[in-house]
């Protein structure tokens, strides 16, 4: 990086330098070997190039850095961004441009512990994660997801609200379908989400809550919504008519050609052949 602030510099200053003499001023003392490098790597090699002309007129002094000081001041000291120093840059203003209001409040919260209470699975993982118990004929009683994510040990209740963890996030988990729609219209069809496809609904729903299959029933409705099936039209060139043929009743009814390509070298590259 030094070796660097000196080619720069110097390229620079060319035109107050050009045929004088003067001394280049370091803290670093292996700048000084810029010039007299036996094996320099390509960098080094294309900056002695350009700088071999200051060869007979530029001697590289290392100054240490205890009395050096006075140049470390200029490239540190930071000035304040007032109207009174010369390169102040005014801040911009960044106006709000849009609000964002969701339905999920308070209630959806209560509405979700109101739904544990009619739950089978909740109430056998409320007694195995409280309790910290390891009774297998009672984790036995659950459903084969919940058993199984149960066994990775992804649940932990809080507040009364069971929460699904994972690496790298740790979200609530839904049993009450109409919870469950309300997840994933805040997710795919509000303003902020804007209906986009699948895979970057998941995204946000992952964030939010969990349920068993929750990654087939996003994709189900998003395929389901009418709104994406009338505006996302498909793009670029229609599918080939891969059809059945009919068997030809006569000779030369139906005529196939086609193109063998990849043959032994010779006179021809290609074969059409019908």
């Amino acid at each position: 990086m030094e070796c660097l602030c000196v080619v720069w510099a110097l390229e620079k200053l060319h035109y107050y330098l050009d045929g004088t003499v003067f001394d280049v001023i370091t803290d670093c003392n292996a700048v000084k070997s810029l010039l007299n490098m036996k094996t320099p790597n390509r960098n080094i090699l294309r900056w002695q190039i350009s700088i071999q002309e200051y060869g007979g007129n530029m001697t590289i002094v290392h100054k240490s850095a205890n009395i050096h000081k006075n140049a470390d001041g200029l490239s540190r000291w930071a000035l304040a961004n007032t109207p009174d120093n010369q390169a102040w840059v005014p801040q911009e203003e960044h106006h709000i441009e849009g609000i964002c209001v969701t339905d999920i409040g308070t209630e959806f919260f209560n509405q979700v512990k109101e739904s544990y209470k009619i739950d089978k699975n909740f109430h056998i993982l409320s007694q195995l994660v409280m309790k910290d118990c390891k009774d297998a004929s009672l984790s036995s009683k659950l459903d084969e997801t919940w058993k199984k994510e149960y066994d990775e040990g992804r649940f932990h209740l809080l507040d009364g609200i069971l929460y699904h963890r994972t690496k790298n996030t740790c979200v609530m988990s839904l049993t009450d379908r109409t919870l469950i729609n309300t997840i994933l219209n805040e997710c795919h069809d509000t303003v902020s989400a804007g209906h986009l496809s699948d895979d970057r609904t998941l995204e946000r729903v992952k964030t939010c809550s969990w349920w068993p299959n929750w990654k087939k029933d996003v994709a189900e409705y998003c395929q389901t919504c009418d709104r994406c099936q009338n505006g996302n039209r498909a793009t670029g060139k229609k599918f080939g008519m891969m059809i059945q043929i009919q068997e030809p009743k006569s000779l030369w009814e139906i005529v196939h050609m086609d193109w063998v390509t990849a043959v032994p070298p010779g006179e021809t590259e290609a074969i059409m052949h019908a």
